[in-house]
């Protein structure tokens, strides 16, 4: 049964099943199953909240982020263009835009757990199983296949290299070639 507490506020689009709502929270043009939201925790719009997940006080989930069977501490923000699959985020903790929880290797699903105040960069991937300690950081564009441990900053990504004059030797006669010469005049 859905169970919806006074003073929160179920917008249109919505579709609650099986699910507790808290106390002043909001829910947006989303979809909640076999779920919790804390109390004042906002999700969506577009969210996509999947069974087993439990969303405590002041979380702030928003659009386009999908999570599933996963925890997320008092006042934790997935903010955007997310996916959260198995994992136990901690109080406080910042998910980047873009970042994926990369829960399955192909024969078995694995949990990430991420700290109390923590920030994870856009574009992170957290190959799980893996750790990220307490007030640690992850670089944006960061790959995660190892535990980081807490207040260290983890850089997972190669150097940008350019590669001069690549477009004109592979891609000639192209409309980027054509540009890429006329930029060189």
């Amino acid at each position: 049964a859905t169970v919806i507490a006074e003073g929160s506020v179920i917008g249109p689009d919505v579709t609650l099943s099986n699910t507790t709502v808290g106390v002043g929270a909001r829910v947006e043009r989303s979809s909640v199953k076999d779920s919790k939201i804390g109390a004042g925790a906002s999700v969506g719009p577009y969210a996509h909240i999947r069974p087993g997940t439990v969303i405590d006080t002041s979380v702030h989930i928003g659009s386009f982020v999908e999570i599933k069977n996963s925890s997320l501490g008092v006042g934790a923000k997935v903010p955007h263009l997310t996916y959260v699959g198995d994992a136990d985020i901690g109080e406080g903790t910042n998910i980047g835009a873009s970042s994926v929880f990369v829960n399955y290797d192909g024969v078995n699903k694995h949990r990430t757990s991420i700290g109390k105040h923590v920030r994870v960069g856009s574009d992170t991937m957290l190959v799980a199983p893996v750790k990220i300690g307490d007030g640690a950081y992850t670089a944006a564009g960061s790959v995660i296949t190892e535990d980081v441990p807490p207040g260290a900053m983890a850089v997972a990504r190669e150097r940008q290299r350019n590669i001069e004059g690549w477009v004109k030797r592979k891609r000639g006669g192209t409309e980027a070639a054509r540009a890429a010469e006329a930029a060189e005049d």
